[in-house]
């Protein structure tokens, strides 16, 4: 759709005729919305429909630009499907992925092509997020890289360049939100406080809103495929817990929220399953303020910005406010989370993090060395 949008032509590849038909009905439901609303024309979606062409072999991929793999976040099928791409498509032809976590060096090294691979992640759901993270593996040729960032203008997207690594920058920016949001569940905070406390603070949702929106079982999958995963049983252990319970989130009618149509519902069931994981792990019971849960939600988050800088993911911590502004539900006022974290102080920042690792250990809330320097010296990340 964001290709048809701009009259660029694209070939739809599926793995069978019955995903193949669910797809573009799929599409011709999401033109269909605005036509009815008379926010698009007939005519217009006409064109983009006609701009689509469905199939089911690769080799009629054997002529286009542009390859974009979606499958699942599964590296064993990235290798299958990339393999294919290599043998198919023609030289000089860009293949992407739109993998949200998984190495793209590792993708790459599955062809005889590594500089003409590279990730475009796009947000769900992708006909609307603005924001493409835009992947350069290690090998990534400069001519691909320029063309997806003059490509992401193309579709009217904000292309944000970054560097290989498990969840590249909102991903992996974001695990320690749920992370913490998962905690303070165990700890006896009700999710709904939690969620209102972040929605109030400005975000779009709050993290359990999100994670029951994106689903459980992604989010499960996504921990199993993490190989440098912490060790730590209590990591997200109530998102495993409730998948298990066939309980997946918005899509099965039940996750961290029952549902009623869309709207969340509070479930003792959670609680009281919450409470029996907690016992089993021994983890305490606290009262927190609602000033905690922000500073748990956000300075993690920020504190993980920090290593993700000074390891060269991101090249500067305004790219890393531009991803959680336009692709996470930030409130821009906010100005994203490293512009909180100059706004708040950094000093502020490190102490309450010492707080937390005095209560918790090292393993979560130890200052990134980058973080530390900068609040000795009084100043911040876009400074």
């Amino acid at each position: 759709m964001n290709f048809a949008n701009v009259g660029i032509p694209v070939i739809l590849k599926e793995i069978n005729q019955e995903a193949l038909d669910r797809g573009m009905a799929i599409i011709r439901g999401n033109y269909e919305g605005p036509v009815k609303k008379g926010r698009m024309t007939q005519e217009a979606m006409d064109k983009c429909m006609a701009l689509i062409t469905p199939t089911l072999d690769y080799k009629d991929l054997s002529t286009a630009d542009l390859v974009i793999e979606a499958v699942f976040e599964t590296m064993a099928v990235k290798e299958i499907v990339f393999k294919e791409l290599d043998a198919v498509c023609k030289p000089g032809a860009i293949l992407a992925s739109n993998t949200s976590t998984l190495n793209v060096d590792e993708i790459a090294a599955f062809t005889r092509r590594p500089e003409d691979v590279i990730g475009l992640h796009f947000f769900a759901p992708a006909n609307v997020m603005t924001l493409l993270e835009i992947v350069r593996g290690a090998k990534t040729s400069n001519e691909v890289i320029a063309t997806s960032m003059a490509l992401a203008k193309t579709i009217r997207k904000i292309g944000v360049l970054v560097r290989v690594c498990f969840g590249f920058v909102g991903n992996r920016m974001f695990f320690p939100y749920v992370r913490e949001a998962q905690r303070m569940m165990l700890e006896g905070v009700p999710p709904e406080r939690v969620d209102r406390v972040a929605f109030e603070w400005g975000m779009a949702m709050g993290p359990h809103g999100v994670s029951d929106l994106s689903g459980l079982d992604v989010f499960d999958k996504l921990n199993k495929e993490w190989k440098d995963k912490p060790n730590d049983p209590a990591y997200c252990r109530m998102i495993h817990a409730l998948v298990e319970k066939g309980r997946l989130g918005q899509k099965s009618g039940a996750g961290i929220y029952k549902y009623e149509g869309r709207t969340p519902v509070a479930d003792p069931e959670v609680a009281a399953l919450a409470k029996a994981e907690a016992k089993r792990l021994g983890v305490t019971q606290v009262e927190v303020s609602d000033e905690e849960i922000i500073e748990r939600l956000l300075f993690a988050m920020i504190n993980e910005g920090a290593l993700i800088l000074e390891e060269g993911i991101a090249m500067r911590a305004s790219d890393i406010d531009v991803v959680f502004c336009n692709g996470y539900g930030m409130p821009r006022h906010r100005g994203g989370p490293m512009k909180y974290a100059d706004e708040v102080g950094l000093a502020k920042v490190v102490a309450a993090m010492e707080k937390y690792r005095a209560r918790y250990g090292d393993l979560y809330w130890t200052p990134a060395p980058l973080l530390a320097r900068l609040a000795k010296e009084g100043k911040t990340f876009n400074g």
